[in-house]
């Protein structure tokens, strides 16, 4: 079907975009639902199973005597540090202790995971080596 006809199409039937997409209009298999997560799953014979790894936990800190409140207003002032950049983390964090072995005469570039480096990305959630560079 070519573009044009469904333009003409789309003229000629209108479109209904005042009222909300429910799931009265959609097929039987719509269900928009609610944005809950499921915590668990539907057997073969549609019983439901709870599995305790899909709910939830929440833990809570122990707030007793904590002298801040949780709230922050809309009103309150931006911070007053800029963001920081990966030099800034590395200058601050690494090199120190890079700088230090130098000095000490324990550097060895072979093993640079000693300060967090990481040659291979496997297992992490998001894989930024050498994959998922931006070309």
């Amino acid at each position: 079907m070519g573009l044009l006809t469904q333009l003409v199409r789309g003229l000629v039937r209108g479109a209904d975009r005042v009222s909300p997409f429910t799931s009265k209009r959609g097929p039987r298999s719509h269900n928009k639902g609610r944005g809950a997560k499921k915590l668990g799953v539907l057997t073969r014979n549609k019983k439901f199973l709870l599995v305790k790894e899909m709910v939830p936990e929440f833990v809570v800190p122990d707030l007793t005597g904590f002298k801040l409140r949780p709230y922050v207003s809309y009103r309150a002032a931006e911070g007053s540090e800029p963001p920081m950049t990966a030099k800034q983390l590395f200058d601050e964090l690494v090199a120190p202790r890079i700088e230090k072995d130098v000095k000490d005469g324990t550097f060895d570039p072979n093993n640079l995971e000693k300060y967090g480096f990481e040659p291979t990305q496997e297992g992490k959630l998001f894989q930024l080596f050498p994959k998922n560079y931006v070309r």
